[in-house]
């Protein structure tokens, strides 16, 4: 019985498991009941309920939003240069050197084109230009000749045009200029435009034919089916005014959500010495149309190439080019001011009253950078221990020699040798971190020229060099062509192009590498650079171990969120200024060189800003390198930037355009792809153009980039990737001996963590250090192959320079190869 008991059922090694019952993605009908619990639904909604709309009110809705679109775009076209709208602005402009736009505005000028001058050089700073009222087609224009040649003039006059007339040669169309300017105009945002050709009248007909043939197929490549109108007599300009005033208008972000004007009158008051000391300051006052959104007193103005301003008041005074021009009557500022305007000077003295006065506690402030608090960094309490560890470090005598008779207290005034050498070094090192490639691409340079220094001291070529002196003497009679070729060559930018041009090409063919140095540790020459694992996973934190520069900038929550509700805000605005006015705007505190840039013939553009656009930040910028500039651009190098309506200087940094959240710094301006530039300046609302100039020794600027504003995030992480290298020395299956990358054993046990590859794609990282001189053992995850070479990747955190500038200088006419461009007497003989 005993054994019995002890007997049992063992399960064996196989189990029965049988397969689940199929069921659909449903639920059961037992499921259903077990969660309703007994309560019904509703059978079913009706549609009112289900707020549901039948399909004839769709249609309806549709229909109105259609319409409405419809109504609002006709209503805005109607508007410009209407009664309650500000006049035509329209722009000429010459594309060819050979082209006279005088007689273009003489024929729009003269009574054959239907229209009426009231009033003579209506842009202040622009001789020749005049207000035209149309009263056939109840439409007023402005119009004034662009100067080319002021290329910021230009750029300025265009951004608030409503229409430009480009003026072509009758065989040409367009120079290189032309064309130069065409590409600025085209990466700024180009308004409505219109193609005009004089002289196409006075040719025969079949040349006509062939002429206009000539013309359309030049135009065709920058203004796909454009018209092209010839101006050579009053029915032509009378056809031309209707075309403007009729064409569909292009609209522009940039300055669609802003206010702005173009300046008509300008006077310059200095400010009084009773209110205090001098500051060489004064008062500002500025006449024009008011265009795009409504202007607030209270908003700052942005002065094109002067800076940010605040203002005091705004002022109506009488209405220089009314449309109606029947009944004298005052101005209304609702309705555009329809006043006869003789003895215009008297009443504008009686007319002008004040709109509104800006008032001192709501008006925007003019500060740009936060303040800094030294004392507000991070900071810890020491602990009791570090306090006896510091107390204990303090009673430690130093033996050193000192002169004798001296006294203990002025024996602590001596500072060891040692120390100063210490602390030069470690000086040094904010230096050299930020220039790793400039020292290598030396070495390189002097590298190229140590052969010719070599030959040059061991005395082989110098027959050679004496028989080139004999035939310098005998030909010296062709000297002179040379040197007048000689003349129109600057050696110091040949110089640095030379070398720019070899920087670049080194680092493309050896991306990012870095030599290690012989006379310092690698631990020390690269203690601000670390290793990552992943460049795209590894975490990298965005507030570590900012620079100070970081505490002068301000910075948003979320940027996005932030330019919805401005602009939006800004959309439904209805106080202030409306568009349409005429107004007197005073801006206080304004130097007195905006007025002598007037005097010089210069327009003046002004712009209200938005909220915050005043403010420092880093704002990054997508810009391609345009085709025209092949010239290497490095980073950190000064360029002259066109950021929607504003300008000024600043040295960027260059990065990759990923979507990760670190992204990698590129040393120069990419041609084959688009670059993100970062640089501090003034917060400014995307969306808006970008230019990018590069300022040469002779003054003269070339356009380098185009792009468009991109974000405000001064929390990018762009990181400088440096690379370094070593030999394969000994190759087994699995493990290989490396050497020359580096020269200690103390920074291969620093770099020990850091992950290694090749250039033929293996995997690995150092085992262990072998001897004293820098060879260490590498494990690989593939036998290296014998030409392969192993690499370490090294990252920092890096960011721009505060360099920004907003006074730019103003750039020289421009021409086409001017470094290299022959004498007209030169032989080629």
């Amino acid at each position: 019985h005993s054994a019995d008991q002890q007997q049992g059922h063992r399960a064996g090694a196989y189990k029965q498991k049988n397969k689940g019952h199929k069921h659909g993605k449903h639920r059961t009908k037992g499921e259903i009941e077990r969660e309703s619990k007994g309560r019904v639904s509703v059978t079913a909604l009706t549609k009112k309920q289900r707020k549901e709309a039948r399909k004839m009110d769709k249609r309806h809705k549709a229909n109105q939003l259609r319409r409405n679109k419809k109504d609002l775009v006709l209503t805005e076209k109607r508007r410009l240069g209407s009664r309650d709208g500000p006049p035509h602005t329209v722009a000429v402009v010459a594309l060819h050197a050979d082209v006279d736009t005088e007689p273009v505005m003489r024929l729009l000028r003269c009574d054959g084109a239907g229209g009426l001058v009231r009033e003579v050089q209506s842009v202040c700073g622009v001789p020749d230009s005049f207000g035209l009222v149309m009263p056939r087609y109840k439409q007023r224009f402005t119009f004034f000749r662009a100067d080319t040649a002021d290329l910021h003039s230009l750029l300025d006059v265009v951004k608030v045009a409503d229409s430009l007339v480009f003026v072509l040669e009758s065989t040409e169309g367009w120079d290189s200029y032309g064309e130069y300017c065409l590409s600025c105009l085209f990466a700024q945002g180009l308004p409505a435009y219109a193609l005009v050709c004089q002289g196409i009248s006075d040719l025969a007909v079949k040349k006509r034919m062939d002429s206009r043939r000539t013309l359309a197929k030049i135009s065709e490549v920058r203004f796909p089916g454009a018209r092209l109108f010839p101006l050579d007599s009053d029915q032509d300009a009378a056809l031309l005014v209707r075309h403007l005033g009729t064409q569909r208008q292009r609209r522009l972000g940039f300055r669609s959500r802003r206010s702005h004007l173009l300046a008509q009158r300008v006077s310059y008051t200095p400010n009084s010495s009773e209110c205090g000391p001098s500051t060489g300051l004064g008062t500002l006052c500025v006449s024009g149309y008011v265009r795009g959104r409504p202007l607030q007193v209270d908003r700052l103005v942005y002065i094109a190439g002067f800076g940010d301003f605040q203002l005091s008041q705004i002022d109506a005074p009488m209405d220089p080019l009314p449309l109606n021009i029947t009944s004298p009557r005052s101005a209304k500022p609702g309705k555009g001011g329809d006043v006869d305007m003789q003895d215009a000077g008297v009443d504008d003295e009686v007319s002008v009253r004040v709109l509104m006065k800006a008032d001192p506690a709501r008006v925007e402030s003019l500060q740009a950078e936060a303040v800094i608090d030294p004392m507000d960094g991070e900071q810890t309490w020491p602990t009791e221990t570090e306090l006896l560890e510091a107390e204990e470090a303090r009673k430690i005598k130093r033996v050193m020699k000192v002169p004798k008779g001296m006294s203990d207290y002025q024996a602590t005034w001596i500072v060891d040798e040692d120390n100063e050498n210490v602390k030069e070094e470690e000086e040094s090192t904010d230096d050299d971190d930020d220039d790793d490639e400039d020292a290598m691409m030396e070495e390189s340079i002097d590298g190229e020229d140590l052969d010719s220094q070599l030959d040059t001291a061991s005395g082989f070529g110098s027959e050679e060099e004496d028989e080139e002196e004999e035939e310098l003497l005998t030909t010296s009679d062709k000297g002179g062509a040379d040197q007048r070729y000689d003349e129109h060559i600057d050696e110091v930018e040949e110089g640095e192009g030379l070398k720019r041009y070899r920087e670049a090409r080194s680092n493309e063919m050896f991306p990012d590498e870095v030599d290690t140095p012989l006379d310092k540790s690698a631990k020390t020459r690269f203690q601000r650079y670390r290793g990552l694992k992943s460049f795209r996973s590894s975490p990298w934190d965005p507030m570590e171990n900012l620079p100070v520069d970081y505490s002068r900038i301000f910075q948003f929550q979320s940027f996005e969120r932030t330019r919805r509700r401005v602009l939006a805000e800004a959309a439904q605005e209805d106080q202030g200024a409306l568009v349409g006015w005429y107004v007197t705007l005073h801006v206080v505190d304004v130097p007195p060189a905006v007025m002598e840039s007037v005097q010089a013939g210069r327009p003046l553009v002004l712009v209200s800003l938005l909220p915050h656009e005043q403010k420092m930040s880093v704002m990054h910028m997508l810009v391609r390198r345009h085709p025209s500039n092949t010239e290497p651009v490095k980073s950190k190098e000064e360029l002259i930037f066109h950021c929607g309506f504003r300008r000024f200087r600043a040295c960027p940094i260059f990065s990759q355009h990923t979507s990760a959240d670190k992204h990698k710094l590129e040393r120069f301006l990419q041609h084959d792809a688009p670059t993100v530039v970062s640089v501090y300046a003034p917060i400014t609302f995307p969306t808006a153009g970008v230019m990018v100039f590069k300022q040469r020794e002779n003054g003269m600027q070339d356009l380098v980039g185009t792009g468009t504003l991109l974000s405000c995030d001064p929390q990018r992480v762009v990181l400088k990737r440096i690379v370094l290298s070593g030999h394969p020395f000994k190759i087994n299956r699995r493990s290989a001996v490396v050497r020359y990358m580096f020269f200690n054993r103390d920074d291969i046990l620093w770099f020990k963590p850091v992950e290694l590859r090749t250039k033929w794609g293996r995997r690995g990282h150092i085992k262990e250090a072998l001897g004293t001189h820098g060879h260490m053992k590498c494990v690989f995850d593939s036998q290296l192959k014998s030409q392969d070479t192993v690499m370490m990747n090294l990252y920092k955190r890096v960011y721009p320079r505060w360099t920004y500038d907003p006074h730019v200088p103003r750039p020289l006419p421009w021409v086409k190869g001017e470094g290299t461009q022959v004498p007209d007497d030169f032989d080629m003989d």
